[in-house]
């Protein structure tokens, strides 16, 4: 039985579809996620890790983090290793990863850290402080903006905007394909409780994200449209002067995405480590996800100066990235078994499917007026689409 206490919220949602008529998913998710002070994302507490709802790749080794700093290092000197270089990190959470990052950016390259700012980007304003207090040992590079200021597009970031499991967090649309064509479920009001009506999409933008990607769900078919993702990536364009953009999330191209395996979609919440079908039970408690459109993140970024330099599985990124050299470091190292045998299993969990996160994420990494690069992910043997 549901006994979490989300009526503060609920509240709030219920009025306001009585006020203005039935919304759509997207402004439903946005509320759940990001209603200040009260949406999931929005609201103090943890959210990942042991104690909260979720793990990310962050949580479950450092190495995850050292792997991406060897990266970003290559990108430093891929672009002649300028002064400005920004390591901004978008969705920072409770900076574990960045101070892995930037842990490893101070022992890997020294001349490379003494010039570099790693800005943090985060929608819940309590965690500045935890992030500071993570990050203390950096404390002269760190900076912060906020979700606002890299939407206004003045940053003028000169180096690598990361995001690692945000865009999933985007607010999505559902739909669901009839025998009378393309509908929208909307969210509607049914007492103390929401319920679902579908009706015509709205907006036209919608039909055209199909369009575009040449894709045609089943009759029966739902999925979900994330248009919000499209206009964050236009965002961080246009904050982004010279550098890379890496992400970091679960998803596929579109042909798989929206494949007829997936005839639900692909929406999915997570309450203390639980999978959950329903979002419309623990409002604003419980996280809201759906599987990340690359093809989309492709196209886009195309068309707003970001060009595909790479995409792949998150195990092929990691084992380009030097994941055989800081395995064997770790086993060279004078520990019990008992921890070594720890963080096999973590870096185990990292790289391999069925279970782990080794192909269900992906990376994709975006240039702008980078020129031709050489980057880690390029190797050979690394290839992928």
């Amino acid at each position: 039985m549901e006994t979490a206490d989300d009526k503060a919220l609920r509240s709030i949602l219920l009025e306001r579809i009585r006020e203005k008529g039935n919304i759509t998913f997207a402004e439903f998710m946005a509320a759940c996620l990001y209603e200040p002070g009260l949406g999931y994302y929005t609201s103090p507490g943890r959210k990942v890790g042991a104690e909260g709802d979720f793990y990310t790749s962050s949580n479950v080794h450092r190495v995850f983090g050292r792997l991406i700093a060897r990266e970003i290092i290559r990108m430093w000197q891929s672009l002649g290793e300028p002064a400005d270089f920004q390591i901004v990190e978008a969705g920072a959470g409770n900076g574990r990863l960045a101070a892995d990052i930037m842990d490893a950016v101070a022992e890997l390259a020294p001349a490379f850290y003494r010039t570099v700012t790693c800005r943090l980007i985060e929608a819940e304003p309590s965690l500045a402080e935890t992030q500071a207090t993570m990050l203390a040992a950096h404390a002269a590079q760190l900076a912060w903006s906020s979700p606002a200021e890299l939407a206004a597009g003045n940053l003028a970031i000169t180096g690598c905007l990361l995001s690692n499991e945000l865009v999933d967090a985007l607010p999505v649309h559902l739909v669901e394909m009839t025998a009378a064509g393309l509908e929208e479920v909307l969210v509607a009001a049914d007492g103390n409780h929401f319920c679902e009506k579908r009706s015509t999409t709205s907006t036209p933008e919608i039909e055209q994200y199909f369009a575009q990607q040449g894709i045609t769900l089943a009759t029966g078919q739902r999925a979900e449209v994330r248009l919000a993702a499209s206009s964050w990536l236009t965002e961080v364009a246009a904050s982004l002067k010279r550098g890379f953009v890496m992400t970091i999330d679960y998803g596929y191209l579109a042909a798989e995405l929206y494949g007829r395996m997936r005839m639900n979609g692909t929406l999915l919440c997570y309450y203390q480590h639980q999978l959950e079908e329903n979002p419309y039970i623990r409002v604003g408690l419980q996280d809201i996800t759906a599987h990340v459109d690359f093809s989309a993140l492709i196209e886009v970024g195309a068309a707003v100066g970001l060009h595909k330099i790479w995409y792949g599985e998150q195990y092929r990124f990691l084992l380009a990235a030097g994941m055989m050299e800081e395995l064997l470091a770790l086993e060279a190292r004078p520990v019990p078994e008992a921890e070594r045998l720890k963080d096999r299993l973590a870096l185990k969990k990292l790289m391999l499917p069925d279970g782990g996160m080794g192909d269900t994420f992906k990376v994709l990494v975006q240039g702008k007026n980078v020129g031709t690069p050489d980057l880690l992910c390029l190797r050979n043997w690394a290839a992928s689409c």
